[in-house]
């Protein structure tokens, strides 16, 4: 591209030394569950606190619960507690917990936690999109482009090792996890080794009980209704957590943060820190929980922050404006950043004076406009304290000092030298300590945060404002730190630790949360700060402390910080102790005091040197103004130079929310992966590839576990009442009789009729939280054929990807019917026969061509979508994709973003759009909302792959062979 003045590198951080375990990828899941099979995994084991022996109870009134106990409402003494009693007057009852239905029978026993491997989705790198971006650009076409470098080394791992799972380190990504938190964390203690290595947990639990209330059903709507059932979610994991949190009210509620807050304890370095963000309703609550959890003394603050004009509009009881964070450590050493704001200075009566380059300190009140606007605010502080000081008499401007009732704080040497420094004044009869705003002028902030309205333009129905996890974040981690959110949401804890240059792991039960979340990061500009550890970093600093820089080896590393603004703490303690103040007196008053004779002997005046006019006077004639301006220039040096060195030498507050920025790049997210406790998709490269698909097509694939008895029969309930939409969508498969089959991978026969003719349809279930693999549907396939039956309805909540290319054995029609995650809700739900509960989906339509020039184009023409709200399945058009993405370079190893494009989202790179203009042209831009791909090149490999994602989060990927 031409060289263009204002033209901006575009950068990632990297988190240069950092590294964490090899796991595997869903295309790697068979090679995985091999492993697994060999040496599994065991439970993790969590203490309880106040663990019980079996059968024993806390005895108390159980109508009452949830309510504190000290370990008991009854208190039964021991002869050495009365003895003590006696003794003392006092005696140790022990802790107070709290206590609620179903928490004594859980401390019969630790807690146990199955760690199930997590599997990479997807590895995205945002700069190779951008970089892929300023490729395509007309005027960028002879760049080179590193995008494949960018993707090279993202593991770091040799090739050869890359199936020895969790054996190896490998290059740090940051991770955006689809699953329950519980499991997931777990799995990153046990299997992973990050136990002890997290140092701040953001955790934003829902704030209540209601069901429903944080559920968001499609990335296209924000509006969530309490206690419409239409509004559930129908995502088979959060669904779960619904079903497993909420089914006992509060008492499941308090299980549910208790069993998370243990896991997330585990997790935490010792200097670590966790911050619950926490509604009026359950704050004392959930309070006594991490009490229980982290320990009473590792309490740090309970901090209380505004909702802006939420609550406003309450009638008939007060408005409720405030929310809560409960801050607690893992221990006492725990790390701590001090955040400052600026005083309100403009409506503080305390800064009333004002420092004027004309007329030296005024009052504030006597200020011009202009005064106001150049001069510095100050205010005026005792010398003085209650006691017990020092006390003797001062002489200043000729008036002797005394301390009166009260004492000097200051010794009489020091307070001598603070007098020559400028900030001392008289104000009456007393002596004061000038302090300037912008010197002493921050303050650090407490546990009270105003002003804090909704996060702006929020695209998920309780999305966290930026700013206060912003806060929480910076006061407990420094950059390299790893961050943690159990509760991704919209993704804004990783959002800001993103720009923060912290590492994080965000988890979340959703697809749509995770679906917004990975688009957020994926598009969002960050500023460019400078690293402590860089050659610009390094001058910045030198700079700013007058130090010349280290000339050591530079390696960018993230870990050691950014370059900070800092605040001067000016304090009288620094002035009086500043033995340089006297040498630059001293040195001044050898010119100034022979000045001051001239100038009283010319204008026949006999002035103090406090006494000198500050401008000339009307009449003075030339030598006397000449002499006059002489004196005070030299008395302003002297002044600047006292500062300077009050300034050099006084206490500095390093800003950790201020770091300077390169304002020439743009930086956007660093690598991350999408990660899922149970894979989505199995790709094996071609048909029957994989052994055991080849076993389950000749009958030798043994079934390895069979859905719960209770789960099965509810789902042949559902089945026999609602039927099975088909694909043409105006005939359903109603069934006359459904019947047990005692086979391995049969589990019912299904009778019907089509036309006039009688059916027999085997009917496979899928797991309850899983995905169906190809070779179980075609193990059940081959058993379905060996019985005779006319049809096989394989029914699941999630398919592999290849699945879609089984649609026969044989003779034997294979009909893949997608079951509603409401059937996880059976509870909730009645049996009424209407719904679409079970539908055989269609498979995205896609097509793709060579270019002329040898290239490859690929168009997305739409996919079916099943809508959670109606039931309803539609074809339906491009409207309904959120986004689809390509690997241009498929190596069934690693799906890699190379290719990304929005079609459901406004306009997610408008901050980079606004920032890259001159990189890439609008034209490029534009092709990100396309469902056309840019052309790429024929891939290396052979392959490439789509993935298509709709609004619900669901997800499907197809591969093609070039």
């Amino acid at each position: 591209m031409p060289s263009n003045p204002s033209s901006k590198k575009v950068d990632a951080l990297k988190h240069t030394g950092a590294t964490r375990k090899n796991i595997p990828t869903a295309e790697l899941q068979s090679a995985a569950q091999r492993a697994e099979e060999m040496q599994p995994v065991k439970p993790v084991t969590y203490e309880r606190r106040f663990p019980l022996a079996s059968g024993e109870v806390r005895e108390r009134d159980g109508d009452l619960d949830p309510q504190i106990i000290w370990k008991g409402a009854k208190i039964r003494l021991t002869p050495e507690q009365i003895e003590q009693l006696a003794e003392t007057g006092e005696i140790d009852i022990g802790e107070a917990q709290l206590v609620w239905r179903g928490k004594d029978t859980q401390d019969w026993s630790d807690l146990l936690v199955a760690a199930p491997p997590l599997y990479i989705q997807e590895k995205v790198h945002p700069k190779a999109i951008i970089d892929d971006l300023v490729r395509h650009t007309k005027d960028a076409r002879e760049v080179e482009s590193d995008i494949p470098n960018l993707f090279h080394d993202f593991n770091g791992v040799d090739p050869e090792a890359k199936t020895e799972f969790y054996a190896h380190d490998q290059n740090w990504s940051n991770r955006m996890i689809l699953g329950d938190s519980l499991q997931v964390m777990a799995s990153l203690a046990e299997r992973e080794a990050l136990r002890g290595k997290v140092q701040c947990i953001y955790f934003d639990p829902p704030y209540g009980i209601k069901f429903n209330s944080n559920w968001q059903v499609s990335t296209r709507s924000r509006d969530v209704k309490d206690g419409k059932l239409d509004q559930i979610t129908r995502e088979p994991e959060q669904v779960r957590a619904f079903r497993d949190t909420w089914k006992d009210g509060i008492h499941s509620y308090l299980t549910y943060l208790r069993d998370r807050l243990t896991a997330m304890r585990d997790l935490l370095t010792e200097s670590g820190s966790i911050f619950v963000q926490i509604g009026d309703e359950n704050v004392h609550r959930v309070r006594a929980l991490m009490d229980e959890v982290f320990g009473e003394e590792s309490f740090v603050s309970q901090i209380a922050f505004s909702k802006g004009a939420a609550g406003l509009g309450a009638t008939g009881r007060i408005a409720a404006r405030l929310d809560y964070i409960l801050w607690y450590s893992k221990s006492q050493s725990y790390k701590y950043r001090p955040l400052y704001e600026l005083k309100d200075a403009e409506n503080d009566p305390n800064f009333s004076w004002l420092d004027t380059p004309s007329r030296g300190l005024v009052r504030k009140s006597q200020a011009s406009a202009e005064e106001l606007k150049n001069g510095r605010l100050a205010q005026d502080v005792s010398l003085t304290k209650p006691g017990p000081g020092a006390k003797y008499s001062i002489v200043y401007q000729g008036k002797t000092f005394e301390s009166g009732n009260r004492w000097w704080g200051t010794p009489k040497p020091q307070l001598e030298r603070a007098l020559r420094s400028g900030k001392i004044i008289r104000v009456g009869n007393s002596l004061r300590h000038l302090r300037y705003l912008d010197e002493s002028g921050l303050t650090a902030i407490g546990n009270v945060w105003d002003g804090f309205l909704g996060q702006y333009a929020p695209v998920y129905v309780v999305q966290t404002n930026t700013q206060i996890a912003q806060r929480c974040i910076l006061m407990a981690s420094d950059p390299g730190d790893i961050v943690l959110d159990p509760t991704c949401g919209s993704g804004t804890s990783a959002v800001v630790a993103e720009q923060w240059g912290r590492r994080w792991i965000t988890i979340d039960t959703s697809r749509v949360a995770l679906a917004l979340a990975r688009t957020r990061m994926m598009t969002t500009r960050y500023p460019y700060y400078l690293l402590a550890d860089s050659h610009e970093g390094r001058q910045k600093e030198g700079a700013l402390t007058g130090k010349p820089p280290s000339d050591a080896p530079v390696r960018n590393d993230v870990s050691l910080g950014f370059v900070y603004e800092r605040a001067p703490r000016v304090t009288l303690k620094s002035i009086a102790n500043n033995t340089e103040i006297d040498v630059i007196w001293e040195e001044y008053q050898k010119q100034l005091e022979p000045l001051s004779r001239k100038l009283n002997d010319a204008s026949g005046n006999s002035w103090e040197e406090w006494e000198i006019p500050r401008e000339p006077e009307a009449g003075w004639s030339s030598n006397v103004i000449g002499l006059h301006k002489e004196w005070w220039k030299l008395r302003i040096e002297r002044q600047q130079k006292i500062d300077a060195s009050i300034a050099q030498k006084a206490d500095v507050e390093l800003l950790y929310d201020r770091p300077y920025a390169d304002t020439s790049r743009v930086r956007v997210a660093g690598p991350f992966t999408v990660e899922t406790l149970s894979p989505h998709r199995v790709i094996p490269a071609d048909d029957y590839e994989l052994i055991d698909e080849m076993d389950a097509a000749e009958g030798k694939r043994t079934a390895k576990e069979t859905p719960p008895d209770e789960f099965a029969k509810m789902i042949l309930e559902h089945l026999k009442s609602s039927g099975v939409q088909q694909s043409a969508k105006e005939d359903r498969i109603s069934f006359t009789a459904i019947e047990g089959w005692p086979g391995d991978y049969i589990a019912a026969t299904g009778t019907f009729t089509e036309g006039s003719t009688e059916k027999r349809a085997a009917i496979f279930i899928g797991p309850e939280f899983g995905t169906v693999a190809r070779a179980d549907l075609t193990a059940a396939a081959r058993e379905a054929l060996d019985a005779r039956f006319d049809v096989l309805i394989a029914c699941g909540f999630n398919f592999e990807a290849h699945t879609s290319e089984l649609n026969k054995l044989g003779p034997l029609p294979i009909l893949k019917a997608k079951m509603n995650p409401e059937l996880h809700m059976s509870d909730e739900l009645k049996n009424t026969g209407s719904g679409n509960l079970f539908v055989v989906f269609g498979e995205p339509d896609i097509e793709w061509k060579f270019l002329d020039d040898g290239q490859i184009e690929v168009e997305v023409l739409g996919v079916d979508v099943f809508d959670p709200k109606t039931g309803e399945v539609r074809a339906s058009g491009k409207d309904d994709i959120a986004a689809w993405f390509i690997d241009t370079d498929y190596d069934e190893e690693s799906f890699f973003v190379r290719h990304a494009y929005f079609l459901g989202a406004n306009d997610p790179y408008k901050q980079l759009k606004t920032s890259l203009r001159a990189e890439i042209h609008e034209e490029a831009w534009e092709t990100l909302y396309r469902d056309t791909s840019r052309p790429f090149p024929r891939p290396s490999t052979g392959r490439f792959a789509v993935k298509v994602i709709n609004h619900f989060g669901d997800e499907v990927m197809k591969v093609f062979g070039v």
